[in-house]
């Protein structure tokens, strides 16, 4: 058996760059305080402007910056794994909405850019960031192979299969789930359907605030709830990951041997 200590993070991010990053380096302490091996911090960790303070406005950064140099020297300090998520500055071009990985060691050791922009809602992310051409984020942690991806990709079941395709047994899920009718449920349906239908543990780390549901959360495969941070504040949920989890279910459910369909990415047609 591999297995592995998650902790799933939340705070409300604003547009004060400097305490955000005061909160996201509070956070990964604590999780590394309750013994966890990876620590996810919401998307866009670094600035965010839920209540759109400051319209046509974003505060960007190099992966070299303030914020990423940061994530860096505090997951050596806790010798813990790190996903984090930021904009990142792109020289004369929109930036991207990014995740940093990084490794214990402290080093930058991957990045996703994310793909589905939330061009919904009532919302156009396009007019603020540029999306990325699908590439696997995939990397292991005590033996265990962990997947990336950002917010709105769980509206879209193959971005999980892709990853689960590149070796993932758990896909971690930064966010910045805006409030609004229903959209906790779909919240829930959508992290418990992609665990279930890929039998893995799926794990959303939410923006909490006025704004934001928080609802960090970690599911089976299952689709069994095993620990959550709740619907507001600051805070961690920790759940262990193991792959005789995984094993078990799929004896049962094995969906993913039954397939019939690969996943190919558009830009690879």
């Amino acid at each position: 058996m591999s297995s592995f200590i998650l902790a799933v993070a939340q705070f409300a991010v604003t547009t004060d760059p400097p305490e955000n990053l005061k909160n996201s380096l509070k956070l990964i302490e604590m999780g590394a305080h309750r013994g966890a091996d990876l620590v996810v911090l919401p998307e866009s960790s670094m600035y965010s402007d839920p209540l759109k303070q400051r319209p046509g406005q974003r505060h960007t950064e190099p992966l070299d910056g303030t914020f990423v140099s940061a994530i860096r020297q505090a997951a050596k300090d806790h010798h813990v794994h790190v996903i984090a998520g930021m904009t990142e500055k792109v020289a004369g071009e929109l930036p991207f909405n990014t995740l940093v990985y990084v490794n214990p060691e402290g080093d930058l050791a991957g990045v996703y850019r994310k793909v589905h922009l939330y061009d919904a809602f009532g919302y156009r992310e396009s007019d603020d960031v540029r999306a990325a051409q699908p590439e696997a984020l995939v990397f292991d942690v005590g033996g265990v192979k962990v997947g990336a991806a950002t917010c709105y990709d769980v509206r879209f079941p193959e971005m999980s299969r892709f990853l689960v395709d590149h070796g993932a047994d758990i896909i971690v899920l930064p966010t910045a789930w805006v409030t609004g009718p229903l959209k906790e449920f779909h919240w829930e349906t959508l992290i418990k359907a992609r665990a279930i239908e890929n039998t893995i543990y799926f794990a959303g780390s939410g923006q909490s605030g006025p704004a934001r549901i928080g609802g960090s959360v970690i599911v089976d495969p299952m689709g069994v709830t095993i620990a959550s941070a709740g619907e507001s504040g600051t805070g961690v949920a920790i759940a262990t990951i193991t792959t005789d989890r995984i094993a078990q279910v799929r004896q049962t459910n094995p969906s993913l041997a039954n397939r019939r369909f690969s996943v190919i990415p558009l830009s690879q047609n």
